[in-house]
């Protein structure tokens, strides 16, 4: 039906940047939010979404230092971080709140990625 697919982790040294990409594509009618979370072990947490209008939210964790981005056409979000951390070190997840059906086009149902892997090296 619906896949999502993340791209742009690795290693990095501490301070430096990754630019992750994320991008939905099959049986879609619309995407509203758009967005990341990052897990390690024993916690998932938000880091940053933008709905389809462009507005965004960060976790105050990443606030300042990253930045959303999406492109409607290509249904493609990405999250530009820098001045990486050892504590941005996880596992991130993109998701994308997708409508299937135009008969119900306020009914969405969030779809989430495989995760791509960003270790930050102290």
């Amino acid at each position: 039906q619906v896949q999502v697919v993340e791209s742009g982790g690795g290693l990095v040294q501490a301070g430096g940047s990754l630019r992750l990409s994320c991008a939905a594509s099959g049986n879609i009618f619309s995407i509203n939010d758009m967005g990341w979370d990052r897990r390690t072990p024993g916690k998932q947490s938000k880091v940053a979404s933008i709905s389809s209008g462009g507005s965004t939210n960060y976790a105050d964790s990443v606030k300042g230092r990253s930045t959303i981005s999406r492109d409607n056409a290509k249904n493609t979000v990405y999250l530009q971080m820098n001045t990486l951390k050892a504590e941005d070190t996880a596992v991130y997840y993109c998701f994308a709140d997708v409508s299937l059906d135009n008969r119900y086009p306020q009914r969405f149902t969030r779809y989430w990625g495989q995760g791509t892997q960003v270790t930050v090296s102290s």
